[in-house]
């Protein structure tokens, strides 16, 4: 940057100073146009200050993004799916390294463009409340607390533990009550109670500002409960701001100031949407509808006091990042570049392809498969080789990706493996099946990989990820595989040829057929860069699964709501009340774990008091694994509408065969709160039931009561 900082500097590059001080400095040397330009993504310089343009976009959902060769991690749900905090926290570093070495070595070649900044737009909270939702894929899953601990998880490792720098700024998105309809994100208004507001929309964001101390929120599309979200003074300063203490800034979603008057036709013109924005807290515009700020001041819409409030956000955070100082007090100024695509980092990527990969049915132990079997292997299906397919959306450029087929090769050297596609991902055409059943035919063992892509779910209009410049889908319609691919599978199945069937997608599919009939079946979501070696190493048992659905796989599309209706009621595993397919929290393993010796602090205890619980769990099997231990509890007395049951705790260990561990928990007070009739959070006098074991079917269970203070 060439900065100034001797002493006849001024203020605001005086690093000695407060932070506060210097933004002050800073802010009162620009005229109005200048700080209109500073408050949209797209920052222009201003050289007679010294600062260099600034693009406040950048993306990290799974690896760094756009920004050309990263390490590429499973996407978000399947993160998600390793129901593990500590990796969480470590890709999230990962990727914060990753994104100081890129940013700076664009500085030293004097770049500045979109995507090599250090403001991250990242993660995506929001619940998947509906699995027709295309953009769930980079979401945590249905559950608040799950998504609340892997979201802080996540943030804290993006933004550093310096004690005064931030290494860079998280952004969780998109606040709030925001999963669908895609086609109708710009006009939609979503309807909540208070009791699904707080007690399912906003325990994720309310986590990741006052525990994750995230730096920057970003508001979502759509209306709630009547107000736009990035012009709302409910979301934004009753809530975000007065209840949580949020000091950071609030960035909207690309376009969606212009939806105000345009789609939502809340106000009529640029000037009022907006005023409303900046004056409910909507600090920086994805886009340039901010433009027209100058205007809405010299009208009176909007004060410039009011815009210097949002320059203060924004600036405080870049000089947090070290924009205006020297490099040399910044340590992580001084991440190389070399970290980049670096051997530790993808270790860690087929780390999280292992853990993040769900074991969903092994009939009669037919997996691990034995390598000196079979000598013919026959890999069919659409996902099959499609390095595409690996990354979801939102990703980076890996150097190096594995499909399943580049993994099955690795993993037999000597075998025959073959490959062949045997029809598209959506298209009906059989054309292909011929040639699918005879290399099945001719081999021991059919690996049939099938599920979805961009083209079938992603973001409105997406084109990342889909061939042949079309589109996305966007949302689903039913959640059946698409085109001819189960037809695809009943062919290769009747061929007699043992079948493992593998799914590659990012929501839940409803494999009827194959759950009764394919022995084996593996969910490996987007598995990132090391995917292909990752299913290998299952199948063959070089790795023992242990991920958990982080989302409920139904059985049909008529067992939901409509999409469009926000009420909780009968959705995820904490409301529904028909049988699923698979469970949230379900998977299985090599090996076998007992649960044994649930006990508790206390079986009485007074509201505002923690619970601690322990229990005992031991390895019971011949091989080593991964155990995914789950707390939940059920209130029984309720006075308000309350879960079935609801995730309160979990740990994932590793155990030796034989090996025991006492595991503890603790159960907080506000786990067992709830929001009443009047908007408020209460505990309730009563009896709880707890219980812990593998999956939402607990080992054990053990009774509680709560009494009043």
């Amino acid at each position: 940057m060439g900065l100034d900082t001797s002493s006849t500097a001024p203020a605001y590059l005086n690093p000695d100073l407060p932070v506060a001080t210097r933004v002050k400095d800073l802010i009162s040397r620009m005229t109005l146009d200048e700080k209109v330009g500073q408050m949209m993504n797209s920052a222009p310089g201003i050289s007679r200050l010294g600062i260099p343009q600034y693009d406040w976009w950048n993306e990290c959902l799974h690896g760094v993004g756009r920004a050309g060769i990263a390490t590429v991690f499973p996407q978000a749900i399947g993160m998600a799916a390793t129901w593990n905090k500590s990796l969480l926290h470590r890709i999230a570093t990962t990727i914060s390294d990753e994104a100081r070495a890129k940013h700076h070595a664009a500085l030293r070649n004097g770049v500045h463009d979109i995507f090599t900044g250090l403001t991250f737009w990242s993660p995506n909270i929001n619940q998947f409340r509906d699995p027709r939702w295309g953009r769930g894929q980079e979401t945590y899953g249905e559950d608040p607390y799950l998504t609340a601990r892997l979201g802080v998880e996540f943030v804290t490792g993006l933004q550093g533990d310096d004690p005064y720098y931030l290494k860079l700024v998280a952004t969780p998105k998109h606040y709030a009550v925001h999963s669908g309809p895609e086609a109708d994100r710009h006009h939609f208004d979503a309807r909540v109670s208070e009791v699904d507001l707080r007690e399912t929309y906003l325990p994720a964001f309310k986590a990741t500002v006052m525990e994750g101390k995230a730096a920057s929120i970003m508001g979502a599309y759509n209306r709630t409960n009547g107000e736009p979200c990035n012009a709302s003074p409910t979301l934004l300063q009753k809530i975000l701001r007065d209840e949580w203490g949020f000091d950071g800034y609030v960035v909207s979603d690309c376009g969606a100031i212009t939806d105000i008057y345009l789609d939502h036709h809340v106000v009529k013109t640029p000037e009022e949407a907006c005023a409303i924005s900046v004056k409910a807290g909507c600090d920086l515009e994805c886009g340039a509808t901010y433009r027209a700020l100058a205007n809405a001041v010299q009208s009176g819409l909007i004060d410039e006091a009011t815009l210097d409030r949002s320059l203060q956000r924004l600036f405080t955070a870049r000089m947090l990042l070290g924009m205006f100082d020297p490099p040399e007090r910044v340590r992580y100024a001084h991440i190389s570049i070399e970290v980049n695509d670096c051997e530790e980092h993808r270790q860690l990527a087929l780390q999280a392809a292992h853990e993040s990969i769900v074991l969903l049915k092994n009939q009669q132990g037919f997996l691990p498969a034995d390598k000196l079997k079979y000598k013919r292997v026959a890999v069919i299906g659409p996902n099959g080789n499609d390095p595409n397919v690996l990354l979801g959306n939102y990703n980076g450029t890996p150097s190096r990706s594995y499909t399943p087929l580049d993994g099955m090769r690795a993993a037999l050297p000597d075998a025959q493996v073959t490959y062949s596609k045997g029809c598209t991902i959506a298209g009906k055409s059989r054309e292909g099946f011929s040639e699918a059943v005879l290399a099945a035919k001719a081999a021991d063992l059919a690996v049939v990989c099938l599920g979805l892509s961009q083209q079938m779910e992603g973001e409105e209009g997406q084109e990342e990820g889909v061939q042949g410049g079309m589109h996305s889908y966007g949302d689903r319609i039913n959640l059946d595989l698409p085109g001819a691919q189960e037809e695809l599978l009943k062919a290769i199945h009747a061929t007699g040829t043992p079948v493992v069937l593998v799914l590659l997608n990012g929501s839940a599919l409803a494999v009827n057929w194959a759950a009764l009939h394919v022995p084996a079946i593996l969910e490996a979501w987007y598995p990132g860069q090391a995917g292909g070696i990752a299913i290998a190493d299952v199948i063959f048992g070089d790795y023992n699964p242990a991920g958990r659905l982080p989302v409920t796989f139904y059985k049909s599309v008529d067992q939901l709501p409509p999409f469009e209706e926000y009420s909780m009621a009968n959705r995820t595993y904490r409301y529904f009340t028909d049988e699923p397919l698979y469970p949230f929290g379900f998977g299985l393993s090599y090996t076998t774990f007992a649960y044994s010796d649930l006990r508790l602090d206390s079986a009485k205890i007074k509201a505002g008091e923690n619970l601690a619980a322990r229990v005992d769990i031991q390895n019971t099997g011949q091989r080593p694994g991964d155990e995914v231990v789950q707390l939940y509890v059920t209130d029984r007395e309720g006075t308000t509408p309350r879960p079935q049951r609801f995730l309160a705790g979990f740990e994932r260990i590793h155990l030796q065969p034989s090996e025991k561990r006492t595991i503890n928990f603790t159960v907080l007070p506000e786990q067992l709160s709830m929001v009443n009739d009047r908007g408020q959070w209460v505990v309730e006098p009563g009896e709880f039931i707890l219980s812990v074991g593998s999956g939402q079917v607990g080992e054990l269970y053990a009774g509680f009561t709560v009494n009043h203070a």
